[in-house]
C-alpha cells in the first residue's frame, strides 16, 4: 500500500471519529502544533497537525461539532504552549486560587477565537462544496487554502480584540532557523502565518485522491523553499555594521521574583547592580558608553531618591548614560490625579553621570491581570504584578515614543509585554507620547530598547518565546534591539534578527556589546504595515475563486 493510500486510510478514520474521539484527537494535534513554537522550533510537525485538523472537520456534520472541534486543538495547543503562565501564580500564595484560570482558563477564552474560525471556515466550505473527499484536488486545495487564510484572520483577531494577545502566532515558528522569518520585513508576522499554514495545510490533499495526490504539498514545500531564498538572500554575509563609538552593558541581576520586592532585599538588590555595573571589562576592550538595567530594576521610586540617583550616576560611564526601569508615583493629591488615587507608573528612566534623571517612558501597554484588572470597580480582583499599595492604580502612558538620548540614536523604548504587539513599537507620528519631558524625537528610531522582568515565569518556555517574539520586531522594522532581562535572557540582535550574544536564563552577569545599525530604509512592513498582509490575503482569496470556487464540484454539507 503506498504512502498516500495509507494516508488516506488514515484520514477516513479521522474523518469517521466520534465526537469525544475527535475532541481528544484535535486536543493532540493542538499539542503536537505547539512543538514547532521556541524553543523546540519542531516545524515539520506543522505537517502533521494542521492536516489532521483538516481531516477531523473533514467529518463534521454539525456547526456546533466544527466549533469545539477548532476549541479543542487550540486548548491543547495553549495548554503546553502557555503552560508557564500559571507559574507567576506560584510565586505568592495569594494568587495560587487564579491557577486554574490561567491553566485551564486563559487557553480555553483563546480557544474561542479558533473555535469560531473553525466554525466560519466549515461553513464556508459547506456552503461552496469544497473538497469533499473524492470530489476533485481542486476543491481540496481550495479549503486548505480557504484555511490558511481564516487561520491568519482569526490570529490578527487575537492579537487585537479586548487590548490583544498576539502570543505564538504560527509565523515565529522560524525565529531561529535561516530564511523564512526574512519575509516579515515584507508582510509581518501575520502575513508570515499564513505563508506558514498554508503549505503545511496542503498536505491534507494527499488523502483526496487524483492522480498527483503529492502535487499540491510539493507545491507548499516549494513556496516554503522561496521563502528560505529570499532569507538568506536578505541578510547580509558578516557582521551587521555598527553605530561607532556606542557600547552597551547590559546588566542581568538574576533576582528570583519572590525576593524581588523583599523589603530587606531591596538595598542588596541595589548593591548588586551598581556592582554588576563597575564590573571590569578585559583589556582592550572599548569603553562602555551606556548601562542597561532591567524592567523595575531599582526597588525604589528612582527620581524620588536624590542619594540613589547620585549612587547610579557614580557608575555610569563618563559622558553616557544609565537606562533603567523604574516605579514612579503620581500621588492622589497631585493636579490630574484619577480619583485622587495614587498612580503608579511602571517607567524607563534616563540617568547621566551627574545623577540627574533626564526624563523617563512610561510603559503604555499594560498586562491584563498582571497590571491592572479589567472593570476593576466591579472585579473584586488584585493584578498579580502589582508592588503597589492597594488603594493605588497602574498608570499606562500615552503610547509609543522615539527618545532623544544624549552620545545615542533615538531610541524606541518598549518595556516588557509591549515589544509583544507587531506594527505598535515605534512611534508613527512625530511626539506621540511625551516620553522624556519634552524629547520626543521626530526621527525614526534607530534600534528598539526592550527592559523586562520574565522572572516570573522561571526556567520555562515562556522567557524563550518572549525573546523571540522581540527578534521578530527586530525583523519586521529593520531595526537592532537591545533586551535587558533580570533573568534573561538579555540579548543585542541585529536589524536581521542576528544574535551578536547573550547571556543563558537564570545566569547572572553583564554582556558587553556593540549596538548595531538599523537598515539604511524602513523595511516595507515598517512602511506600510498591515497593508501587504491585506493585499496578500485577496490575493489568496482571488486564487480561490478562479480556480475553484466556480467550479462549484465537491462536498455537500447537512
Amino acid at each position: 500500500m503506498s504512502l498516500p493510500d495509507r494516508l488516506a486510510r488514515l484520514a477516513t478514520r479521522m474523518r469517521a471519529a466520534g465526537r469525544w474521539r475527535r475532541l481528544g484527537l484535535a486536543a493532540l494535534l493542538g499539542g503536537l502544533a505547539t512543538l514547532a513554537m521556541p524553543p523546540v522550533n519542531a516545524v515539520p510537525v506543522l505537517w502533521l497537525a494542521f492536516p489532521g485538523l483538516i481531516w477531523l472537520l473533514d467529518g463534521v456534520e454539525r456547526p456546533a461539532a466544527a466549533f469545539w472541534t477548532g476549541l479543542a486543538f487550540a486548548f491543547g495547543h495553549f495548554v503546553l504552549g502557555l503552560y508557564w503562565v500559571g507559574a507567576a501564580l506560584l510565586v505568592f500564595p495569594r494568587f495560587w486560587p487564579m491557577l486554574p484560570f490561567a491553566v485551564a482558563g486563559l487557553p480555553l477564552l483563546l480557544g474561542l477565537f479558533v473555535g469560531t474560525g473553525t466554525l466560519l471556515w466549515w461553513g464556508l466550505v459547506c456552503r461552496f462544496r469544497l473538497g469533499a473527499p473524492g470530489g476533485g484536488p481542486a476543491g481540496g486545495v481550495a479549503r486548505c487554502l480557504l484555511f490558511a487564510v481564516v487561520w491568519t484572520v482569526v490570529e490578527y483577531v487575537r492579537g487585537h480584540a479586548f487590548t490583544g494577545f498576539p502570543w505564538n502566532l504560527m509565523g515565529y515558528v522560524w525565529v531561529g532557523l535561516p530564511g523564512p522569518a526574512q519575509v516579515a520585513s515584507l508582510i509581518g508576522v501575520y502575513g508570515l502565518s499564513l505563508l506558514t499554514v498554508l503549505p503545511a495545510s496542503l498536505m491534507a490533499t494527499v488523502a483526496d485522491g487524483g492522480r498527483r495526490p503529492w502535487a499540491a504539498p510539493a507545491a507548499g514545500v516549494a513556496l516554503v523553499a522561496v521563502l528560505a531564498a529570499y532569507g538568506i538572500a536578505r541578510v547580509p554575509a558578516g557582521e551587521a555594521p555598527l553605530v561607532p563609538g556606542v557600547t552597551l552593558r547590559l546588566v542581568q541581576p538574576n533576582i528570583p521574583q519572590s525576593d524581588k520586592w523583599n523589603a530587606d532585599a531591596e538595598l542588596d538588590h541595589v548593591r548588586l547592580l551598581l556592582a554588576l555595573s563597575r564590573q571590569a571589562q578585559p583589556p582592550g576592550a572599548p569603553p562602555i558608553t551606556t548601562l542597561v538595567w532591567p524592567e523595575t530594576a531599582v526597588p525604589y521610586l528612582l527620581e524620588d531618591e536624590p542619594e540613589l540617583l547620585k549612587a547610579v550616576g557614580q557608575v555610569t560611564p563618563p559622558g553616557g548614560l544609565t537606562l533603567t526601569g523604574s516605579l514612579r508615583l503620581t500621588p492622589g493629591d497631585a493636579p490630574g490625579a484619577e480619583d485622587h488615587t495614587d498612580t503608579y507608573w511602571n517607567s524607563l528612566v534616563v540617568v547621566n553621570d551627574q545623577g540627574q534623571a533626564l526624563g523617563h517612558y512610561d510603559k503604555s501597554h499594560l498586562v491584563p491581570f498582571g497590571e491592572y484588572t479589567p472593570l476593576r470597580r466591579w472585579l473584586p480582583l488584585r493584578a498579580v504584578a502589582m508592588v503597589s499599595p492597594s488603594n493605588s492604580i497602574m498608570g499606562a502612558g500615552p503610547g509609543p515614543a522615539t527618545l532623544d538620548l544624549p552620545g545615542l540614536p533615538p531610541a524606541s523604548p518598549l518595556i516588557c509585554y509591549e515589544v509583544i504587539f507587531p506594527g505598535k513599537v515605534t512611534a508613527q507620528v512625530a511626539g506621540t507620547a511625551d516620553a522624556s519631558k519634552g524629547r520626543a524625537s521626530p526621527e525614526r528610531p534607530q534600534w528598539l530598547l526592550n527592559v523586562t522582568n520574565d522572572a516570573w515565569f522561571g526556567r520555562s518556555a515562556g522567557p524563550h518565546q518572549h525573546l523571540a517574539i522581540a527578534t521578530m520586531r527586530a525583523i519586521e522594522e529593520g531595526l537592532p534591539l537591545a533586551r535587558a532581562a533580570n533573568t534573561g535572557i538579555s540579548t543585542v540582535v541585529d536589524p536581521y534578527g542576528r544574535e551578536l550574544g547573550h547571556l543563558a536564563l537564570g545566569s547572572r552577569g553583564v554582556l558587553d556589546l556593540p549596538l548595531p545599525r538599523a537598515t539604511p530604509q524602513p523595511t516595507s512592513y515598517a512602511r506600510w504595515h498591515d497593508a501587504p498582509l491585506a493585499a496578500l490575503l485577496l490575493a489568496v482569496l482571488g486564487v480561490i475563486y478562479f480556480f475553484t470556487l466556480r467550479m462549484y464540484q465537491g462536498r455537500q454539507c447537512p
